[in-house]
């Protein structure tokens, strides 16, 4: 008999009613899939968003919020793409290639989406129907460089991204600017383009959100984590509606 697929969702519990959900806070690639990369690529951005699980961690606890945490990578299946999206499973990333992935016959793209990316989706629905929140929160990281694009610079502290919904982005952005914090408007990535978990499960249920981008020097220490889930607190609560919408 097959091991069961490894559970793509760890859930952490919390009373406020917010969700924060980290579609890419592990580098973990389940053992039965060879990806064929060198070691090195599964510590750097293109394995995982650095720092966001630890900051999506620091934010449930300081606020006592449900947080819905991916836990394998997302060169095994990107948790942030539609299925049949190009970039779901990934035969590149940043110039270096995939070549485990790009071997993959039909069949098994099919099987990975169903093991890991299907399990994922349903986790964050149920916790959607069982404890529906007035806020969600997205938490991900971008590198401050791409190894691909060197010479484009990316200034931004952090960047709020969101799709048709922008009622949180709203009071978000002044907020942090009004701290001196560099705050991208759908910057260095559009909302309107990469926003496949909000859009399935926030703005499809009319749900307001935050989408949130940290640049991944700003998390590089547990005091920058703290600093930024102190920070982050405090816009999360300022964003969160008074009455269910």
């Amino acid at each position: 008999m097959s091991p069961a697929p490894h559970n793509p969702a760890r859930l952490i519990a919390g009373s406020l009613p917010v969700l924060l959900i980290a579609d890419h806070a592990s580098a973990f690639v389940p053992p039965d899939i060879t990806l064929g990369v060198h070691p090195d690529m599964m510590s750097r951005h293109s394995a995982l968003d650095i720092g966001v699980g630890a900051l999506t961690e620091a934010l449930a606890a300081n606020l006592d919020a449900p947080a819905i945490i991916a836990t394998l990578s997302r060169l095994v299946v990107d948790l942030n793409r539609a299925p049949g999206s190009p970039g779901l499973i990934p035969i590149t990333a940043d110039g270096d290639e995939v070549p485990g992935n790009a071997a993959l016959t039909a069949e098994e793209r099919e099987r990975r989406v169903a093991d890991y990316h299907a399990p994922y989706h349903d986790a964050v629905a149920a916790q959607l129907d069982a404890q529906p929140p007035r806020l969600i929160v997205s938490v991900h990281s971008f590198t401050p460089r791409l190894l691909s694009r060197p010479d484009e610079l990316r200034p931004w502290h952090v960047g709020i991204l969101y799709n048709r919904d922008d009622r949180a982005a709203r009071i978000a952005l002044p907020m942090l600017r009004a701290d001196g914090i560099i705050a991208g408007d759908n910057e260095p990535y559009s909302g309107r383009d990469l926003n496949y978990t909000m859009n399935r499960h926030a703005e499809a249920r009319g749900i307001p959100y935050l989408g949130l981008e940290i640049r991944q020097d700003e998390l590089d220490d547990d005091d920058a984590v703290g600093r930024w889930a102190a920070v982050l607190g405090r816009v999360i609560l300022a964003c969160l509606p008074k009455e269910p919408t």
